[in-house]
């Protein structure tokens, strides 16, 4: 679990974050939905609320190119600010990673064109190894 933990989760911001963290792979919100049914959430708004403030935690982290949301898996991610992901798009698996030589290459670039870096999700997509060997 990360560092950054809000002491005070409300109770779906619990059960998101467990949902995420319990689970294989990223979910979508909808897919999150449909897991928490019988845990008392109903509206696709209770979610997207309880994601938001987990993702303001540093405690979950957005997939753009998937709409989905992770569990971090970095105790340091709220630190830096900055995520990246290698997404397989053959069995979709998704494995956090810190490139801190790319992070410390665009910080400097957004420091030169002054323009001010708010957070960074850095992306890969293509084949994880057990893929492109099975296949």
């Amino acid at each position: 679990m990360s560092a950054h933990v809000h002491p005070e989760l409300t109770k779906n911001q619990a059960l998101v974050f467990g949902s995420l963290s319990d689970a294989d792979g990223p979910l979508t919100a909808y897919a999150i939905l449909d897991l928490l049914r019988d845990n008392g959430l109903r509206a696709p708004l209770q979610v997207y609320r309880a994601l938001e403030k987990l993702v303001e935690y540093g405690m979950v982290h957005r997939l753009e190119s998937l709409n989905a949301f992770v569990a971090c898996s970095h105790k340091d991610c709220g630190d830096h600010g900055t995520a990246a992901f290698a997404i397989c798009e053959a069995c979709g698996n998704v494995i956090e990673f810190s490139p801190q030589e790319a992070i410390g290459h665009l910080k400097d670039w957004t420091g030169k064109q002054g323009f001010q870096l708010s957070g960074m999700t850095i992306e890969l997509r293509g084949k994880c190894k057990d893929c492109l060997t099975a296949g």
